[in-house]
């Protein structure tokens, strides 16, 4: 078997180390021609520094050369540029090729979840498709920090390929066939953990922090809910076990942001200060434009909104929040009340 990972930032390169560690040769497709020449001596020293690359993960700066013959293809994009950078791709998987979204988004304009899409530009049946997703941290993956992930497809089977694929001595994959919940957690977690970074960029403490992060996860259960995904999801690693290791670790790059934020930078200079891309910061509108066709309040995503389109600081959206209706707790209450 062999795989091909089609971007070369933190998290794609991390996740091609970790096929080729279970044995599975991997191409990673970079943008840059220096970025592939430095994986092919071994480092990928700018997203993953002090991490030596196994020998048999290898880049190149063709597209359909990277995929050609690969039986797995992981896709590890921004999920805004996703559609325009793999359009090429489209039609030339071969017949049992999976693809793989290690992507956390929601597109804008469409609202299509990164499955989705996948399914839609590289003419793929559903069935095909799978997603990782999970307290996935690059840097802690690198350094051999154990951690358990989520494999999720549609058909088991497929879900049980894509794991054994990437198993490794420290890195754990469970399955699930609930694509939708836990594409759903990975996307809205980005944004609530930009929320919780701009609290602590104010300012706020622990109290905050944790406020913030519970009713996160009630606003993310309530859409997954409304959309038809199950409970259970919500629990698990890819709900609250990467909701609060997004939300807490210095090295998500979206409570970073959000941090830079609160903190008093603009968006176009916390973006100039980002290693990588802030999910949270791209895909809040179109989570937020999902949640009100489906008739679900999201206030703290609809903060975020504000905040990043520069409707409304961070301390007068705390002041909306704060101003909200008291009401009962819980996620089955009515959307509205």
């Amino acid at each position: 078997m062999r795989a091909a990972v089609i971007g070369s930032g933190a998290w794609g390169t991390t996740f091609a180390s970790l096929l080729a560690q279970a044995g599975t040769p991997t191409t990673i497709w970079a943008r840059r021609r220096e970025v592939a020449e430095e994986i092919n001596a071994g480092t990928n020293e700018r997203y993953v520094p002090g991490h030596r690359l196994p020998s048999t993960v290898r880049a190149t700066t063709s597209r359909s050369q990277a995929v050609y013959g690969a039986q797995l293809v992981a896709v590890a994009l921004p999920s805004q540029e996703a559609r325009s950078v793999l359009g090429s791709l489209g039609g030339t998987l071969g017949e049992a090729a999976v693809a793989v979204s290690l992507m956390k988004g929601v597109e804008l304009g469409t609202g299509l979840r990164m499955s989705e899409l996948l399914t839609q530009v590289l003419g793929l049946p559903p069935g095909r498709v799978a997603v990782v997703s999970g307290p996935n941290l690059a840097d802690e993956i690198a350094a051999g920090q154990p951690t358990g992930t989520v494999v999720a497809a549609q058909d088991e089977a497929v879900a049980r390929l894509v794991a054994s694929s990437c198993a490794t001595a420290t890195f754990r994959p469970y399955t699930n066939t609930d694509v939708l919940g836990v594409e759903l957690c990975g996307a809205v977690k980005n944004v609530i953990a930009l929320a919780v970074g701009a609290a602590t960029g104010h300012g706020m403490g622990d109290n905050s922090r944790a406020t913030i992060i519970s009713r996160g996860l009630v606003e993310i259960t309530r859409l997954g809910l409304a959309l038809g995904a199950r409970p259970e999801t919500f629990a698990g690693l890819a709900g609250v076990g990467d909701l609060v290791a997004t939300c807490s670790s210095p090295l998500s790059r979206n409570q970073a942001f959000g941090r830079r934020l609160g903190e008093g930078m603009s968006v176009d200079q916390a973006a100039a200060a980002s290693r990588g891309v802030a999910e949270g910061a791209r895909s809040a509108r179109a989570v937020l434009d999902l949640a009100l066709a489906q008739g679900v309040e999201m206030p703290i995503t609809a903060g975020v909104v504000a905040v990043v389109e520069g409707t409304a600081t961070v301390a007068e959206v705390t002041d909306v929040l704060l101003a909200r209706p008291r009401k009962a707790e819980g996620v089955h209450a009515p959307p509205h009340e």
